[in-house]
């Protein structure tokens, strides 16, 4: 009987123990789409504000496009794409709760290049803060923003065809 119950014991606390893992960071490989909130930064005698659609996860980039106002000159805003690199091992030190750096590139309007760097900084697994350093004509802009990713990507389905009316 006293055996029994020294079993049950030992059996009780593995359980206990093992309850106490922390759980399973998930896999943002599987998300595919990012939004970033609008960001802003100032310059010598004005403000530009960069916007973008939500990011969309294609391999290891993420791809949306942007729009940047400045203020008060109005006619150097510009719109374009750009692109983020994060590979699959940045994207699991991220759900650790890791800082990843990420680089990239952007091309305007006019398709003038524009050289990204930057760095996410986790609050959550799918949430935190973003750094985006833009190079644009010699000047250095620098974006403080947080981000989210919103959505994971679903198995393909088979398409359905709706029955004709005839």
């Amino acid at each position: 009987m006293r055996m029994s119950r020294l079993r049950l014991c030992l059996f009780l606390l593995l359980a206990a123990v093992a309850g106490l893992r922390a759980p399973a960071a998930p896999d943002l490989t599987s998300w595919e789409h990012v939004k970033v909130a609008p960001m802003r930064t100032s310059i010598y005698v004005g403000s530009v504000r960069l916007t973008t659609d939500t990011f969309e996860r294609k391999g290891s980039t993420l791809v949306a496009t942007y729009e940047a106002k400045v203020v008060p000159w109005f006619f150097w805003g510009e719109t374009g794409r750009i692109t983020l690199t994060l590979t699959d091992a940045d994207l699991a030190n991220m759900a650790r709760g890791e800082t990843a750096e990420f680089t990239g590139e952007a091309f305007n309007h006019k398709n003038k290049p524009r050289s990204v760097t930057g760095r996410v900084q986790p609050a959550t697994a799918t949430s935190g803060k973003i750094k985006v350093r833009i190079m644009a004509d010699g000047i250095e802009l620098i974006f403080n923003s947080t981000y989210e990713f919103v959505e994971t990507k679903q198995a393909d389905r088979p398409t359905v065809t709706p029955p004709s009316g005839k």
